[in-house]
């Protein structure tokens, strides 16, 4: 239910800065009703105002932001995923960590330092299955 619930948080974030129009009325919340009607668990109730108190997508930055808290999870499980298939403790693959993702930091565009780790693109695998969704 978390990431449901997480998902549910960057899907309203996205649509309402990606096809807000100000000439409309009461979008945001059509917006959250039409999110919640596709991923929420639990339903929706009309009284509810969740926009009105969600700071994180309206301020400190966050616009269009919310699901790098997702992706991060997405990243660091699947960057973890190599050390649980070579060996927690496997030296080699630490000395990679540190030579491709800890010692160039932000030098580089950091999808390319996690292919490098890693060898291919990001996958969902090792979130669901550490989150207990998938084997």
């Amino acid at each position: 239910m978390f990431v449901l619930r997480q998902l549910e948080f960057a899907l309203f974030d996205f649509r309402l800065h990606h096809t807000f129009d100000a000439n409309k009325s009461n979008q945001v919340l059509d917006t959250l009703h039409q999110v919640k009607a596709e991923v929420a668990v639990v339903p929706t109730v009309d009284w509810g105002r969740m926009p009105h108190s969600f700071s994180h997508i309206f301020a400190g930055g966050y616009a269009a932001g919310y699901y790098s808290y997702l992706w991060a999870e997405v990243l660091s499980a699947d960057a973890y995923s190599r050390f649980e298939e070579e060996g927690i403790f496997n030296a080699q693959t630490g000395q990679s960590f540190l030579d491709e993702i800890l010692t160039k930091g932000g030098s580089e565009e950091p999808m390319k330092l996690f292919k490098n780790f890693r060898g291919r693109e990001p996958q969902l695998d090792a979130l669901l299955r550490h989150k207990g969704i998938a084997n």
